[in-house]
């Protein structure tokens, strides 16, 4: 299972970071990725208004997306935002492609240092998966990657590879977060970990928004055992990785944590 991992600044413009959708998936295809996974608020960075931009899922840019998607043979996972309840919006991972369609709308909102999505954002409910040619893949988006439980749950429902869409805040200590919170949730599930986040604007040169949750860069792929495979620095790229899932169920059978789980 090749993965690309597409480590972008996106900006205010739908019209630019489709641009950079479609430029990406483009590559990725003649690369001969399977899967390539974008990062969170792909669609509009944060920091811009949301609810004037949301759209349905099969509003023009998702509509978009899809076409690029099929035209380079991958599937696609992209951050966007579609509508939420009256006056929010919700903060969706678009994935389509080789059969595939399905969605998830984030479930842990980013309340925390100083930033509340709650204020825009209504919540997701419902964990998610989806299988390619046999793998299968856990969802999540950003602050999700505190809360272990939703990684046990996809793991329990049959996901070997764990995707982390991410648009992380920066500020003291939280690179060094980031690093050990996709490394824990990798043993926690006894998963890979495919981590994507943002690059840093300042690297990007992309004017950022003070105060946003605007990325930090620090893509990562973690194994089953929480040891990192690869990272990318802070600035755009484009990380391919070769995936073995056989490397799941051997984790599984030396630590078979979630058979031996409790729920107390």
């Amino acid at each position: 299972m090749r993965i690309a991992l597409a480590q972008l600044t996106s900006s205010r413009s739908l019209d630019d970071n489709l641009g950079l959708v479609r430029s990406t998936l483009a590559e990725a295809g003649r690369r001969r990725a399977d899967v390539v996974v974008l990062p969170e608020a792909t669609m509009r960075a944060f920091g811009n208004s949301l609810t004037d931009i949301a759209e349905p899922l099969d509003g023009p840019w998702a509509t978009a997306v899809r076409a690029a998607a099929d035209e380079a043979g991958v599937v696609v996972v992209v951050g966007m935002f579609t509508p939420g309840v009256p006056g929010t919006v919700r903060n969706t991972l678009l994935v389509h492609g080789r059969g595939v369609e399905t969605h998830y709308d984030k479930i842990h909102l980013y309340d925390a240092f100083g930033f509340l999505e709650s204020d825009t954002v209504t919540a997701g409910k419902e964990p998610v998966t989806f299988t390619v040619d046999g793998v299968t893949f856990g969802l999540a988006t950003c602050y999700d990657v505190r809360f272990p439980d939703l990684f046990t749950a996809t793991a329990e429902d049959g996901a070997q590879i764990q995707l982390v869409c991410a648009s992380w805040g920066a500020g003291p200590g939280k690179a060094e977060q980031w690093d050990l919170l996709v490394r824990a949730r990798a043993v926690d599930s006894t998963c890979f970990v495919v981590a994507v986040g943002q690059s840093d604007p300042e690297a990007a040169g992309v004017e950022a928004h003070h105060g946003a949750p605007t990325g930090i860069g620090r893509s990562a792929v973690v194994n089953p055992f929480g040891h990192l495979v690869e990272r990318l620095g802070s600035g755009p790229d484009i990380l391919y990785v070769d995936l073995d899932v056989a490397a799941v169920e051997k984790a599984r059978e030396v630590l078979p944590v979630l058979a031996n789980r409790v729920r107390l």
